[in-house]
Protein backbone atom coordinates (compact mmCIF):
# COMPACT_ATOMS: atom_id res chain seq x y z
CA UNK A 1 0.00 0.00 0.00
CA UNK A 2 1.30 3.67 -0.46
CA UNK A 3 2.42 5.71 2.20
CA UNK A 4 0.47 7.97 3.59
CA UNK A 5 1.53 11.68 4.43
CA UNK A 6 -0.33 15.14 5.76
CA UNK A 7 0.70 17.87 4.27
CA UNK A 8 0.04 20.72 6.44
CA UNK A 9 0.39 24.05 4.07
CA UNK A 10 0.68 24.76 0.17
CA UNK A 11 3.91 24.11 -1.16
CA UNK A 12 6.04 24.73 -4.28
CA UNK A 13 3.92 22.91 -7.28
CA UNK A 14 7.07 20.92 -8.06
CA UNK A 15 7.47 20.14 -4.44
CA UNK A 16 3.34 19.13 -4.45
CA UNK A 17 3.96 17.13 -7.79
CA UNK A 18 6.30 14.59 -6.24
CA UNK A 19 5.47 14.25 -2.95
CA UNK A 20 2.45 13.15 -5.16
CA UNK A 21 3.47 11.01 -7.57
CA UNK A 22 5.04 8.90 -4.14
CA UNK A 23 2.53 8.91 -1.51
CA UNK A 24 -1.13 9.40 -1.14
CA UNK A 25 -0.72 13.22 0.50
CA UNK A 26 -3.54 14.72 2.30
CA UNK A 27 -3.64 18.29 2.62
CA UNK A 28 -4.77 19.29 5.96
CA UNK A 29 -5.11 23.06 4.53
CA UNK A 30 -6.93 22.32 2.14
CA UNK A 31 -9.76 20.32 4.30
CA UNK A 32 -13.38 21.88 4.21
CA UNK A 33 -13.37 20.16 7.67
CA UNK A 34 -9.80 19.59 9.25
CA UNK A 35 -10.70 17.97 12.56
CA UNK A 36 -12.93 15.65 10.58
CA UNK A 37 -9.86 14.87 7.87
CA UNK A 38 -7.54 14.11 10.76
CA UNK A 39 -10.09 11.73 12.84
CA UNK A 40 -10.11 9.83 9.13
CA UNK A 41 -6.58 9.26 8.60
CA UNK A 42 -4.89 9.94 11.56
CA UNK A 43 -3.72 5.83 12.15
CA UNK A 44 -2.48 5.86 8.66
CA UNK A 45 -0.64 9.07 8.56
CA UNK A 46 3.28 7.90 8.80
CA UNK A 47 4.77 11.17 7.95
CA UNK A 48 4.13 15.43 7.89
CA UNK A 49 5.23 17.53 4.69
CA UNK A 50 5.07 20.77 5.38
CA UNK A 51 5.83 23.83 7.61
CA UNK A 52 4.07 23.83 10.94
CA UNK A 53 3.03 20.34 13.53
CA UNK A 54 1.96 22.18 16.53
CA UNK A 55 2.21 19.61 19.83
CA UNK A 56 -1.78 19.19 19.34
CA UNK A 57 -0.87 17.88 15.79
CA UNK A 58 1.93 15.60 16.80
CA UNK A 59 -0.73 14.25 19.38
CA UNK A 60 -3.75 13.35 17.21
CA UNK A 61 -1.12 11.23 14.47
CA UNK A 62 -0.03 8.21 16.53
CA UNK A 63 1.61 6.71 13.43
CA UNK A 64 3.84 9.41 12.64
CA UNK A 65 7.20 8.69 12.01
CA UNK A 66 8.55 11.96 10.89
CA UNK A 67 8.46 15.78 10.03
CA UNK A 68 9.97 16.83 6.84
CA UNK A 69 10.13 20.93 7.09
CA UNK A 70 10.04 23.50 4.00
CA UNK A 71 12.64 25.87 5.45
CA UNK A 72 15.74 26.33 6.99
CA UNK A 73 13.91 27.56 9.71
CA UNK A 74 12.23 24.80 11.62
CA UNK A 75 10.14 26.98 14.89
CA UNK A 76 6.80 25.97 13.39
CA UNK A 77 7.64 22.47 14.42
CA UNK A 78 7.38 21.21 17.98
CA UNK A 79 10.33 19.56 18.35
CA UNK A 80 9.83 18.77 21.77
CA UNK A 81 6.44 16.71 21.43
CA UNK A 82 8.65 15.03 18.12
CA UNK A 83 11.23 14.15 20.13
CA UNK A 84 9.09 13.02 23.30
CA UNK A 85 7.48 10.56 20.89
CA UNK A 86 11.06 9.67 18.95
CA UNK A 87 9.85 11.20 15.48
CA UNK A 88 12.53 12.87 13.34
CA UNK A 89 12.43 16.07 11.88
CA UNK A 90 14.52 17.52 8.67
CA UNK A 91 14.99 21.11 7.72
CA UNK A 92 16.12 22.14 3.97
CA UNK A 93 19.41 23.89 4.71
CA UNK A 94 22.41 25.07 2.58
CA UNK A 95 20.41 24.91 -0.87
CA UNK A 96 19.27 28.53 0.39
CA UNK A 97 22.39 29.77 1.73
CA UNK A 98 23.48 32.02 -1.86
CA UNK A 99 20.06 33.20 -1.97
CA UNK A 100 19.44 34.76 1.23
CA UNK A 101 22.78 35.90 1.40
CA UNK A 102 22.46 37.61 -1.87
CA UNK A 103 19.41 39.51 -0.47
CA UNK A 104 20.71 40.71 2.38
CA UNK A 105 23.37 42.67 0.55
CA UNK A 106 20.89 43.74 -1.94
CA UNK A 107 18.77 45.30 0.60
CA UNK A 108 21.75 46.56 2.47
CA UNK A 109 23.05 48.44 -0.33
CA UNK A 110 19.26 49.72 -1.59
CA UNK A 111 18.99 51.09 2.19
CA UNK A 112 22.53 52.78 1.83
CA UNK A 113 21.69 54.15 -1.32
CA UNK A 114 18.01 54.33 -0.58
CA UNK A 115 17.43 52.69 -4.04
CA UNK A 116 13.54 52.34 -3.95
CA UNK A 117 13.10 55.85 -3.05
CA UNK A 118 15.50 56.87 -5.62
CA UNK A 119 13.33 55.24 -8.04
CA UNK A 120 10.24 56.77 -7.14
CA UNK A 121 12.62 60.11 -7.40
CA UNK A 122 12.73 59.17 -10.85
CA UNK A 123 9.42 58.33 -11.74
CA UNK A 124 7.58 61.33 -10.23
CA UNK A 125 9.22 63.96 -12.08
CA UNK A 126 11.41 65.21 -8.96
CA UNK A 127 14.74 64.94 -10.71
CA UNK A 128 13.93 67.53 -12.83
CA UNK A 129 13.85 69.76 -10.12
CA UNK A 130 16.90 69.15 -8.75
CA UNK A 131 19.60 65.87 -8.05
CA UNK A 132 18.87 63.36 -5.27
CA UNK A 133 20.70 64.06 -2.37
CA UNK A 134 24.26 62.31 -1.32
CA UNK A 135 23.93 59.52 0.39
CA UNK A 136 26.35 56.41 1.94
CA UNK A 137 28.34 53.41 0.90
CA UNK A 138 28.95 49.74 2.47
CA UNK A 139 32.73 49.88 2.01
CA UNK A 140 35.30 50.66 5.24
CA UNK A 141 32.59 50.01 7.18
CA UNK A 142 31.76 47.23 9.95
CA UNK A 143 29.21 44.90 9.65
CA UNK A 144 28.09 42.64 12.66
CA UNK A 145 26.36 39.29 11.90
CA UNK A 146 24.12 37.66 14.70
CA UNK A 147 24.16 34.51 13.91
CA UNK A 148 27.26 33.36 12.10
CA UNK A 149 25.54 29.73 10.67
CA UNK A 150 25.86 28.63 6.98
CA UNK A 151 23.88 31.70 6.08
CA UNK A 152 25.68 34.14 8.31
CA UNK A 153 29.28 32.64 6.60
CA UNK A 154 28.36 33.62 2.86
CA UNK A 155 26.85 36.77 3.89
CA UNK A 156 30.22 37.55 5.42
CA UNK A 157 32.00 36.56 2.43
CA UNK A 158 30.04 38.55 0.52
CA UNK A 159 30.48 41.53 2.82
CA UNK A 160 34.02 40.70 2.90
CA UNK A 161 33.77 41.41 -0.98
CA UNK A 162 32.14 44.68 -0.58
CA UNK A 163 35.41 45.82 1.50
CA UNK A 164 33.85 45.54 5.35
CA UNK A 165 34.58 44.74 8.19
CA UNK A 166 33.25 41.60 9.37
CA UNK A 167 32.73 40.49 13.57
CA UNK A 168 29.75 38.73 14.84
CA UNK A 169 27.85 37.04 18.11
CA UNK A 170 26.64 34.20 18.52
CA UNK A 171 26.40 31.12 21.07
CA UNK A 172 29.91 30.83 21.32
CA UNK A 173 32.79 31.57 19.42
CA UNK A 174 33.35 29.61 16.53
CA UNK A 175 37.70 28.86 16.43
CA UNK A 176 38.32 28.61 12.89
CA UNK A 177 36.40 31.56 11.74
CA UNK A 178 38.17 34.80 11.20
CA UNK A 179 36.07 37.62 12.54
CA UNK A 180 36.41 39.17 15.61
CA UNK A 181 33.63 37.27 18.34
CA UNK A 182 31.77 39.44 20.71
CA UNK A 183 30.18 37.45 23.55
CA UNK A 184 27.44 40.53 24.15
CA UNK A 185 25.56 41.66 21.47
CA UNK A 186 25.08 45.11 23.23
CA UNK A 187 28.89 45.71 22.67
CA UNK A 188 28.60 44.31 19.33
CA UNK A 189 25.97 46.85 18.14
CA UNK A 190 27.76 49.80 19.43
CA UNK A 191 30.71 48.87 17.57
CA UNK A 192 28.93 48.10 14.45
CA UNK A 193 27.29 50.29 11.73
CA UNK A 194 25.36 47.53 10.14
CA UNK A 195 23.65 44.90 12.49
CA UNK A 196 22.54 41.94 10.46
CA UNK A 197 20.04 39.24 11.97
CA UNK A 198 20.60 35.96 10.50
CA UNK A 199 19.87 33.66 13.92
CA UNK A 200 16.72 30.91 13.91
CA UNK A 201 13.45 32.21 15.75
CA UNK A 202 11.81 30.86 18.67
CA UNK A 203 11.84 31.07 22.51
CA UNK A 204 15.63 31.56 22.95
CA UNK A 205 16.00 34.26 20.67
CA UNK A 206 12.72 35.84 21.41
CA UNK A 207 13.57 39.93 21.09
CA UNK A 208 17.18 39.30 21.52
CA UNK A 209 17.85 42.22 19.43
CA UNK A 210 15.99 44.67 22.51
CA UNK A 211 15.44 48.48 23.18
CA UNK A 212 18.60 48.54 24.48
CA UNK A 213 20.85 46.71 21.34
CA UNK A 214 18.44 49.15 18.67
CA UNK A 215 19.74 52.18 21.16
CA UNK A 216 23.70 50.65 21.23
CA UNK A 217 23.34 50.49 17.40
CA UNK A 218 22.41 54.17 17.12
CA UNK A 219 21.41 57.02 14.89
CA UNK A 220 24.09 56.26 12.24
CA UNK A 221 23.39 51.78 12.37
CA UNK A 222 21.64 50.39 10.34
CA UNK A 223 19.70 46.87 10.98
CA UNK A 224 19.26 44.21 8.66
CA UNK A 225 16.57 41.50 9.64
CA UNK A 226 16.37 38.43 7.42
CA UNK A 227 15.56 35.98 10.20
CA UNK A 228 12.02 36.23 12.04
CA UNK A 229 10.52 38.89 12.86
CA UNK A 230 10.48 37.63 16.49
CA UNK A 231 13.85 38.50 17.23
CA UNK A 232 13.54 42.02 17.23
CA UNK A 233 11.49 44.23 20.03
CA UNK A 234 9.31 45.40 16.88
CA UNK A 235 7.86 48.47 18.96
CA UNK A 236 10.97 49.60 20.19
CA UNK A 237 12.24 49.40 16.69
CA UNK A 238 9.21 51.21 15.13
CA UNK A 239 9.67 54.06 17.38
CA UNK A 240 13.50 54.71 17.22
CA UNK A 241 13.34 54.38 13.14
CA UNK A 242 11.07 57.09 13.62
CA UNK A 243 12.59 59.54 15.90
CA UNK A 244 16.16 58.88 14.60
CA UNK A 245 16.89 56.70 17.40
CA UNK A 246 17.99 54.33 15.27
CA UNK A 247 19.61 55.67 11.26
CA UNK A 248 17.63 53.17 9.54
CA UNK A 249 16.21 49.48 8.63
CA UNK A 250 15.88 46.82 5.92
CA UNK A 251 13.61 44.02 6.67
CA UNK A 252 12.32 41.32 5.31
CA UNK A 253 10.72 39.23 8.25
CA UNK A 254 8.30 40.96 10.54
CA UNK A 255 6.53 40.25 14.12
CA UNK A 256 3.30 39.18 12.86
CA UNK A 257 3.27 39.02 9.28
CA UNK A 258 2.07 39.40 6.76
CA UNK A 259 0.79 42.16 8.52
CA UNK A 260 3.42 45.22 9.05
CA UNK A 261 3.42 48.62 11.71
CA UNK A 262 1.84 50.77 9.24
CA UNK A 263 4.08 53.37 10.85
CA UNK A 264 6.34 52.21 8.90
CA UNK A 265 4.95 52.59 6.02
CA UNK A 266 5.86 56.85 5.63
CA UNK A 267 9.27 56.49 7.04
CA UNK A 268 12.03 57.06 4.53
CA UNK A 269 14.64 55.10 6.43
CA UNK A 270 13.40 51.89 5.73
CA UNK A 271 13.12 49.32 2.91
CA UNK A 272 10.63 46.70 3.26
CA UNK A 273 10.21 43.08 1.36
CA UNK A 274 7.30 40.29 2.06
CA UNK A 275 9.92 37.76 3.40
CA UNK A 276 11.43 36.35 0.30
CA UNK A 277 15.02 35.98 1.06
CA UNK A 278 14.72 32.54 -0.03
CA UNK A 279 12.24 33.47 -2.53
CA UNK A 280 13.82 32.21 -5.89
CA UNK A 281 13.00 29.47 -8.26
CA UNK A 282 16.38 27.57 -8.23
CA UNK A 283 15.97 27.80 -4.53
CA UNK A 284 12.77 26.51 -4.00
CA UNK A 285 12.71 23.89 -6.11
CA UNK A 286 15.89 22.45 -4.87
CA UNK A 287 13.77 23.26 -0.73
CA UNK A 288 11.31 20.95 -1.95
CA UNK A 289 13.63 18.42 -3.54
CA UNK A 290 14.97 17.75 -0.05
CA UNK A 291 11.56 17.71 1.82
CA UNK A 292 10.91 14.86 -0.90
CA UNK A 293 14.63 13.12 0.05
CA UNK A 294 13.83 13.37 3.21
CA UNK A 295 10.87 11.75 3.26
CA UNK A 296 11.83 8.92 0.93
CA UNK A 297 15.15 8.39 2.74
CA UNK A 298 13.43 7.39 6.19
CA UNK A 299 11.20 4.93 4.39
CA UNK A 300 13.70 3.19 2.73
CA UNK A 301 15.69 2.77 6.12
CA UNK A 302 18.56 4.81 4.88
CA UNK A 303 20.09 8.34 6.97
CA UNK A 304 18.39 11.43 6.46
CA UNK A 305 20.09 14.15 4.01
CA UNK A 306 18.88 16.51 7.24
CA UNK A 307 17.96 15.64 9.67
CA UNK A 308 17.58 18.38 12.81
CA UNK A 309 15.74 15.69 15.57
Amino acid sequence: MTIEILQTNKLLASCEAALAERYTVHRLHEAADPDALLADIAGRVRGIAGQRASRELIGKLPKLEIIANFGVGYDGIDTAAARERGIRVTNTPNVLNDAVAEITIGLMIALARRIPQADRFVREGRWLEGGYPLLTELNGKTVGILGLGRIGKEIAVRAQAMKMRVVYHGRRRQPDEPYVYYDALTDMARDCDWLVLIAPGGKGTEKIVSRQVLAALGPQGCLVNMARGTLVDEAALVELLANGGLGGAALDVFEKEPQVPEALFGLDNVVLSPHQGSATHQTRNKMGALVVANLDAHFAGEPLPSAVV
